[in-house]
């Protein structure tokens, strides 16, 4: 999980930049993964913190129905909001229970 975390961030720190809309598309599909995968590859009983921030990213950048930010500087607060979320998610210290 923590080679997908670091993928998502810097993608999302990539997007920062100008680029082309194909990116901003993929990228949506790409976060959207990332953020299931943290949800669903822990296979816990509990809903904790994680769980409701990467549900709520993956509504956020969800591919099938977007939602339409017209402001490129609000989606790039949203791009490096995400992606330190993604960076203190894959470097946090697991509590082994």
């Amino acid at each position: 999980m923590k080679i997908i975390s670091l993928i998502c961030a810097a993608l999302l720190l990539i997007a920062v930049v100008n680029l082309p809309i194909v990116y901003y598309t993929i990228l949506r599909y790409i976060i959207t993964v990332g953020a299931l995968a943290a949800v669903f590859l822990k296979a816990k009983k509990t809903i904790n913190f994680w769980d409701i921030t990467f549900i709520i990213i993956a509504l956020i950048f969800n591919p099938m129905i977007p939602i339409y930010i017209n402001s490129k500087s609000s989606w790039i607060i949203i791009d490096l909001l995400v992606a330190a979320l993604f960076l203190i998610f894959a470097f946090r210290e697991e509590k082994i229970v």
